[in-house]
């Protein structure tokens, strides 16, 4: 029988099915149950979840810790699971690298939490969000814990795919594999009606402009500023007639990409700094304080670092979104150049995406694409976002 908690997960059966014999399995070794030999093989140690952007690896990583946790092998509706899905429960610790990378740092203090027992009885949970960033001394430092796990201890990591880019092939090796498939539009978009109330056309709509990741197909759906900024996106090849105008259209995509990433960590960044500072004393007026206020430079200066860092990954997150979308155009004017059989991923722009099939050749649409993939990689390589994206736009202006 399948946890009603795994319902989260969209057009993933396969995982399902593996994740909840892993929760029978684990749930038979803490009652003190023999299991049989399937269930001995059932679960294990250390856990690696792959899929494309949108797939579902945090949820399903977070799903699977809540399952775990919960004495009726995944609910979804008791304090257990509830806690553990929103990163208060005792025994379920969060790695979510809010930068460009995982320190060592951070992770030396989750290999030495995963030293402890878990404190209710079950099983100490340690999830790491985007073990692809984790640096090299951070990698080995998760390694060692890993390789010698303690008892009732699992690490759920996630990660892209199982190449050594993303992950060492020595972790891999300790780990049993969860690949994630991008799900179906059509998946989506029930989802989006049946759960989130999003009438049929706008769900279906929404679903194919994610291209297939759940969470922008959600924002999509239920954010107008959502809809406002892909439509600027989507206007940027109409808006490339010239040199000038193709330096124009990448200042405009990197500012709004600033704009929406500072608008995201504002509100995050103020109540971290405000806490900070009445922690350390601001507003005392007692005899230590202006001796403490004078001491707390060097932390308020180390959060300001890690704000940073985490406003810089929301850019680039930002931005990515952006030439997915951009790419999805393309996309489209190539299908229509080829009279290919295939829904559009922007369907209320289908008919611009036609008009330039009929202008540009394939080739040309072709290396408009590429252009766009480069960019991605580049700014993935920390090549700076304007320089990468003028580049880019100059080549979807010569096709």
């Amino acid at each position: 029988m399948t946890p009603p908690i795994f319902e989260e997960l969209v057009g993933q059966a396969d995982a399902v099915a593996t994740l909840s014999r892993a929760v029978a399995a684990a749930d038979a070794i803490v009652r003190g149950d023999e299991p049989d030999a399937a269930g001995q093989q059932a679960m294990t140690h250390a856990w690696l979840f792959t899929g494309p952007p949108g797939s579902g690896r945090s949820v399903a990583a977070r799903t699977f810790a809540a399952a775990l946790q919960c004495p009726n092998g995944g609910c979804g509706t008791c304090r257990a699971c509830h806690t553990a899905l929103t990163g208060t429960h005792a025994d379920v610790r969060f790695v979510v690298p809010e930068g460009l990378s995982i320190a060592v740092g951070e992770m030396r203090a989750l290999v030495l939490r995963a030293a402890s027992a878990p404190t209710q009885g079950r099983w100490q949970v340690l999830l790491v969000e985007d073990a692809d960033r984790l640096t090299e001394a951070a990698g080995n430092a998760l390694l060692k814990a890993v390789e010698e796990p303690p008892a009732r201890t699992v690490f759920l990591l996630c990660t892209p795919s199982t190449h050594p880019d993303d992950i060492s092939v020595t972790i891999r090796s300790r780990c049993r594999v969860v690949p994630l498939r991008q799900p179906p539009a059509e998946a989506i978009a029930s989802v989006l009606h049946r759960r989130d109330g999003v009438d049929p056309e706008t769900a279906a709509w929404a679903a194919a402009a994610s291209q297939g990741h759940v969470g922008r197909a959600r924002r999509l759906a239920r954010d107008p500023q959502a809809r406002s900024r892909r439509d600027a996106v989507l206007a940027v090849p109409r808006r490339l007639t010239g040199i000038g105008a193709a330096f124009d259209a990448a200042s405009a995509l990197i500012e709004a990409a600033e704009a929406e990433a500072a608008a995201s960590v504002a509100e995050v960044d103020t109540k971290e700094r405000s806490a900070l500072e009445t922690a350390l004393g601001a507003g005392g007026t007692g005899k230590g304080a202006a001796g403490a206020v004078r001491g707390s430079a060097g932390q308020l200066k180390e959060l300001e670092r890690r704000q940073k860092s985490r406003a810089t990954r929301a850019q680039r997150d930002s931005l990515d979104r952006a030439l997915v979308d951009l790419a999805g155009f393309y996309r489209d004017v190539i299908a229509h150049s080829f009279k290919a059989d295939v829904a559009p991923v922007h369907g209320d722009v289908d008919e611009l995406a036609g008009a330039a099939a009929e202008k540009w050749s394939p080739e040309s649409t072709l290396r408009r694409l590429e252009a766009i993939l480069e960019c991605r990689v580049a700014i993935e390589a920390n090549v700076k976002p304007r320089i990468a994206v003028e580049a880019m736009m100059l080549s979807l202006w010569r096709g």
